[in-house]
């Protein structure tokens, strides 16, 4: 059953890459996929996340559709957030996938 849901879940992905292909759109749009943007070592922003889980001064992890997002660092704050994107600053030291929990 496991093994169906897993193929089941490759051709959805890869339909929906083929679809973003064509119609020429991000795919991070098409699959709903996070989009990272790391600007030096004090801002980031990401995309297309499913909320907040943790928010503290030096871990922050957010929701996606691959699972948790963590980040690590210090002097953490949220400067934009709204729809599905949220802009934090603070003093990145990594940003890992930590899938599901």
């Amino acid at each position: 059953m496991i093994i169906l849901k897993n193929i089941k879940k490759n051709l959805i992905l890869q339909k929906g890459e083929q679809l973003s292909d064509r119609l020429e759109f991000p795919r991070e749009i098409v699959l709903d996929m996070p989009k990272i943007t790391i600007t030096g070592e004090s801002e980031l922003e990401i995309e297309n996340h499913k909320g907040i889980v943790l928010f503290q001064e030096k871990e922050v992890k957010i929701n996606s559709k691959l699972g948790l997002i963590s980040i690590n660092g210090s002097n953490f704050e949220i400067l934009f957030m709204g729809g599905a994107t949220i802009t934090i600053k603070g003093n990145f030291k990594s940003v890992s996938y930590l899938g599901y929990e």
